[in-house]
């Protein structure tokens, strides 16, 4: 690496503390799908900021939002009501099932505010919480401890207590694991580090029906689903199930740092005046350009050509499937969250893939040691896809030679 960007690479690498494996290049513009490094070289961005810039980099409407709230009020905390976080929370409301909202900064913050409300809704003697193996659901020690991945525990132990992992998609081993403290299952409705893993509908929605039977709470984690990336504006929507408490983040400001708890009225009420709190949750700024997001994205067409593009770029990893069998099983996923199943072979080359594409200039990564995951803007054109397509071709052929 040499030029701008390993100037920028070599003064990073100096003063910021080393927990993650950066690509040499340090970026400086983006527009729509598209990103530029500091020596002017473009990228085709199709993991958007692993699925938060869902309306591409620097949309106008958002960035007009962002601009016109910083002239005007940035913080005051949550001791005040503020327009732009109480229009959002009407916006979120009254396209979910919730009644009510809790504002944070992050998935893993927005995690930690429905574990905190499972917990004190069920009481002291029912804290336990099960989640699923092959899951993520962030890096506090909370969220890390929910998280069905050891390899996120590793350094951390011991772990805080009450929290278990099912095997995926077993329902009577679900079952057995209920005991008489566990107030909770928390799961994706898709997981995202976990390989792009959507799990089967009526899977899901034995898990509903063994809450319904345990009286237990049913947390939804739509961090990475949610808000439009899988062709409605929340996944559940299309799995016939209504979970109790509900987390979205990443996409909900389009790139600025925001999340949510969404739940009903009842649940909500346990959660007094400070009981739970956050200083930057809901900032104006953050919240005006969430209400710009959703304004968009609930616009007519918009879900709907995020389900015909996904089609789309299903149907084009199925046919590299058919091409290279050595390499690739198959394609999966919902929406603009698709997986290219690598074989045992291809699993092999998975790292090297992305970074072969990176010399392409695409940007996608390795997820769950299984996949590799695209998760591009849904203003993703079709022409893009196929550019995407065409890259991802020449990188499989090459392992042929």
């Amino acid at each position: 690496m040499s030029g701008e960007n390993a100037g920028w690479a070599e003064r990073g690498d100096k003063v910021l503390i080393g927990t993650y494996a950066r690509y040499p290049a340090a970026m400086v513009k983006g527009e729509g799908c598209i990103l530029t490094d500091a020596e002017g070289r473009e990228y085709l961005d199709c993991l958007a900021g692993i699925a938060v810039c869902s309306l591409g980099h620097c949309h106008p409407a958002v960035t007009e939002a962002v601009c016109r709230q910083a002239k005007e009020l940035v913080h005051v905390s949550n001791l005040y009501y503020t327009c732009p976080q109480t229009e959002l929370a009407e916006l979120l409301t009254r396209n979910s099932f919730a009644d009510q909202v809790f504002m944070a900064n992050s998935g893993a913050e927005a995690n930690e505010a429905a574990i905190k409300l499972a917990r004190i809704c069920a009481g002291p003697e029912r804290y336990g919480i099960i989640s699923l193996t092959g899951s993520f659901h962030g890096r506090t020690l909370a969220t890390v401890a929910a998280t069905g991945q050891p390899k996120f525990w590793e350094g951390f132990e011991p772990m805080p207590e009450g929290f278990s992992h099912a095997p995926f998609g077993n329902l009577d081993v679900l079952e057995a694991m209920i005991t008489d403290q566990t107030c909770a299952i928390l799961c994706e409705p898709l997981q995202g580090e976990g390989g792009v893993r959507p799990l089967d509908v009526e899977y899901l929605q034995g898990v509903a029906g063994l809450c319904k039977k345990h009286n237990l709470l049913l947390l939804f984690d739509e961090i990475q689903t949610g808000i439009g990336r899988t062709g409605s504006l929340f996944a559940y929507e299309q799995l016939g199930i209504v979970p109790d408490i509900m987390t979205v983040a990443k996409a909900l400001g389009n790139g600025l740092p925001i999340g949510a708890m969404l739940t009903r009225k009842e649940l909500a009420a346990s959660l007094v005046p400070g009981t739970h709190g956050s200083t930057f949750g809901g900032n104006p700024v953050a919240a005006a350009a969430a209400v710009a997001t959703l304004n968009i994205i609930l616009g007519d067409g918009f879900l709907a050509s995020v389900k015909e593009k996904g089609e789309y770029l299903q149907a084009g990893l199925e046919k590299l499937a058919l091409r290279f069998p050595a390499l690739v099983a198959g394609g999966r996923g919902m929406g603009l969250i698709r997986g290219l199943v690598l074989t045992e072979k291809g699993v092999e080359k998975g790292a090297d893939m992305v970074n072969k594409l990176f010399g392409k200039g695409v940007l996608i990564n390795f997820a769950g040691n299984a996949v590799l995951r695209f998760l591009p803007p849904l203003i993703i054109t079709k022409s893009e896809i196929r550019q995407l397509l065409a890259a991802l071709e020449e990188v499989l052929a090459a392992y042929e030679v």
